[in-house]
């Protein structure tokens, strides 16, 4: 049972760390808390609420992700390398993919309720 808290202490350790030391991680945080208020406001259904979660959870875990990948290369490969640089660019490309279907799901549900 030990090993199942450590678990969690650990992923909870490496969701402070990326969260302190990864801008991008803070402006992700910061959108979905407005994105979160918005849903408040103009008072979306349920299945807005889990499309909005489901992209929230999507676009935190693209980017923990493309975090590691990117600690990762810098420690097998410390200076520079193309291919190394490919792998980062690669990863950062999935993250964008993740944001960019979320901020349509975002503007799928929020644009009509504006206008």
């Amino acid at each position: 049972m030990r090993k199942f808290f450590n678990g969690f202490k650990f992923a909870l350790s490496g969701l402070m760390f990326a969260s302190k030391t990864q801008l991008n991680i803070k402006v992700q945080l910061f959108a979905a808390v407005i994105v979160v208020v918005a849903g408040f406001l103009f008072n979306i259904s349920f299945s807005e609420w889990l499309a909005i979660t489901i992209c929230i959870g999507c676009v935190l875990a693209a980017e923990l992700l493309n975090t590691s990948i990117e600690a990762l290369v810098d420690l097998v490969s410390p200076e520079f390398n193309p291919k190394a640089g490919l792998v980062k660019d690669i990863a950062a490309a999935a993250v964008l993919i993740v944001a960019l279907m979320a901020l349509t799901v975002a503007l799928i549900i929020f644009v009509p309720k504006i206008f």
